[in-house]
């Protein structure tokens, strides 16, 4: 069962616009939902993380559009040393609204501490150390990686039909092991703007001596202030966050993660 099945088994029949016509701003400027990864935890460290990430549908509207991988970096002292995310944005100000991040912040709560980094190999139209131009496309599969890199920790992304792995940089951030793992859609848009759609699947975690660990469930956190029409829906393949409908889950729920696709 694909993610558009899903949505028409829970609602039946495509909702109707309340607001016809007329252009809906999200009240605090930004509507975000996250999937907050839990059955990775143990006594090893984790030194790397990943997930797949595919647009199903573009946004239609030229408003900034970002999902993104995000992990914490400590140590064994369980030190904060801030925290990174990677992955895709639809952003107008780049070349033909595609672009790729991998950028954090010291102390997460402060914008103003960015994290530094190497310079990235890949061009970005405006000169944006953290987000680059990346020809993403419309139902390509894309592994998005954080590994500990020689200073700091590294962000590659694969595209998963080619096999083409690509570095976007290393940040300069301390600590030795990852922790907070999620997934989430932060989405620029108006309310009212047409149904987006990104899948999310196999997530896991890699420890120090090897050991893969993948979530066996999630958390779904939506923050007020955003819009309220958007949902997540589980498909056969993994979690599919979709900006523009009509919510079917609440926030809190707890949401199963499907096991690895077989080969």
């Amino acid at each position: 069962m694909g993610w558009r099945d899903g949505l028409r088994r829970v609602l039946g029949q495509p909702p109707t616009s309340p607001h016809a016509g007329e252009v809906v701003e999200p009240p605090t400027g930004c509507t975000s939902f996250h999937l907050w990864w839990t059955g990775v935890e143990g006594k090893e460290a984790i030194v790397e993380a990943s997930a797949v990430l595919e647009v199903l549908q573009e946004p239609a509207s030229r408003r900034l559009y970002f999902w993104a991988l995000q992990a914490s970096f400590t140590d064994a002292g369980h030190r904060n040393f801030g925290a990174a995310h990677i992955g895709l944005q639809w952003n107008p100000r780049h070349a033909n609204s595609r672009a790729v991040n991998w950028g954090g912040y010291a102390v997460p709560e402060d914008v103003s501490s960015v994290l530094d980094g190497t310079d990235s190999a890949i061009p970005s139209t405006v000169v944006d150390p953290n987000t680059r131009d990346f020809p993403w496309r419309a139902g390509t599969p894309y592994r998005f990686m954080i590994s500990k890199a020689p200073v700091g920790w590294r962000g590659d992304v694969t595209d998963l039909t080619t096999g083409v792995s690509t570095h976007i940089r290393d940040l300069y951030a301390h600590g030795d092991q990852l922790v907070g793992f999620v997934v989430w859609a932060e989405v620029f848009a108006a309310c009212t703007d047409p149904e987006a759609a990104v899948r999310w699947s196999d997530l896991q975690v890699r420890t120090a001596s090897g050991a893969v660990r993948r979530p066996d469930r999630v958390r779904l956190t939506m923050p007020v202030g955003g819009c309220t029409n958007t949902t997540v829906v589980i498909d056969d393949v993994g979690l599919v966050q979709v900006s523009g409908t009509e919510r079917t889950v609440r926030d809190g729920a707890v949401l199963p993660v499907r096991a690895r696709p077989s080969a």
